[in-house]
């Protein structure tokens, strides 16, 4: 692989890191890691979502930036007497990129390697064989032979797989091969946002928030703003490439490398347009490429946080993302780079005055 540079390291290892909603500690660790040198303070909510705060103006409007922590996996239901492994999904799992697929088990003894399986189509009827196989009808192998054998190995109901992928910086290598986007590269726009502001003055306090629990109904955003109480926020989260083969225009518009996606709409909030036009504007001023999207079909953390106490300004902003809730999709770098760039401008300029005109306009 080629030689990863400072950026690439980072994305590696937030990729890497295991952690499906509710197991989140291995990867908030590794933010941990990365965000502490720009913050002031770092603190967690009671289900542990991460919290870093960077004091620009004492008394300034609290502006808060979330990406999510947690991934889409499986948690282990039960072990039967051969020691095949049964499981739930946790998250939105689509049965087709599923079977065959390499799983890494998370035991109290370490980690241990699986196969995600099904009932051979060779043994199955024309009819069952031209449909998908029923996720519940699926098992993983971890090559145990019997459950006294699997227990013995650590494995136990409640214990967590994750999808198993190598990080791969593609040929072109902007483009960036991993599993779980969805959505560490939030994770890193949040810390790379404090590392923007490092060093130059903001009229706010900023807030770069890891938050848990997003794919199984935006939980941790809940919390974490509830402990915040922002005045304004942007959820950044992975969106809907729409470049490959087969998908028309009036399904969906984003492209990979054409700037972060400004969502308009989607089934959890419409967003705030004060905040769309400031964010718009300030791309416009500054040249930064973006994108419109609307999701009428999911929803990010923005959906939680704009609920919040008396109600939070809120936007949420892409990153064009190929082949999301799989075992790996791709993403431009392009686009990790201008969505920081952006967020960081916005954010200089959002002193009390600006937020109270961009609230009550």
């Amino acid at each position: 692989m080629a030689m990863l540079d400072e950026t690439l390291t980072m994305l590696k290892e937030l990729t890497d890191a295991k952690g499906i909603p509710g197991n989140e500690r291995e990867v908030r660790e590794v933010v941990k890691k990365y965000i502490a040198p720009f913050a002031d303070e770092i603190e967690t909510d009671n289900l542990g979502s991460l919290i870093a705060k960077k004091t620009g103006k004492e008394d300034g409007p609290k502006i808060m930036v979330a990406g999510h922590l947690d991934e889409i996996g499986f948690m282990i239901t039960q072990i039967d007497d051969k020691g095949f492994v049964r499981f739930q999904t946790v998250g939105g799992w689509w049965s087709q990129v599923m079977l065959a697929q390499r799983v890494t088990i998370v035991t109290k003894k370490g980690d241990i390697t699986g196969i995600i399986g099904s009932k051979p189509p060779h043994i199955l009827s024309a009819d069952a064989r031209k449909k998908p196989v029923d996720i519940k009808d699926m098992f993983i192998d971890i090559g145990a032979s019997s459950r006294e054998e699997a227990k013995e190995w650590g494995v136990r109901p409640g214990d967590m797989a994750v999808p198993y992928f190598e990080f791969t910086v593609m040929n072109n290598d902007k483009m960036l091969l991993a599993k779980a986007w969805d959505n560490r590269i939030g994770c890193a726009i949040a810390i790379n946002v404090l590392k923007g502001l490092r060093g130059s003055k903001h009229p706010n306090v900023v807030y770069g928030v890891a938050t848990v629990q997003e794919e199984v109904g935006l939980r941790g955003a809940r919390t974490s703003a509830f402990k915040i109480q922002p005045d304004i926020a942007f959820a950044v989260d992975t969106g809907i490439a729409a470049d490959t083969p087969g998908i028309s225009e009036k399904e969906a518009l984003g492209k990979m490398g054409s700037g972060p996606q400004i969502v308009l709409y989607d089934a959890s909030m419409v967003s705030h347009k004060g905040l769309r036009d400031f964010i718009v504007n300030t791309a416009d001023e500054l040249g930064i490429p973006y994108q419109y999207e609307v999701i009428p079909g999911g929803g990010t953390d923005s959906g939680q946080i704009h609920l919040t106490a008396k109600g939070v300004p809120a936007l949420s902003i892409g990153i064009a993302t190929r082949y999301i809730h799989s075992h790996a999709a791709m993403i431009h770098r392009d686009d990790f780079e201008n969505t920081v760039k952006l967020i960081v401008e916005v954010i200089k300029k959002l002193d009390r005055e600006t937020v109270d005109k961009i609230t009550f306009e």
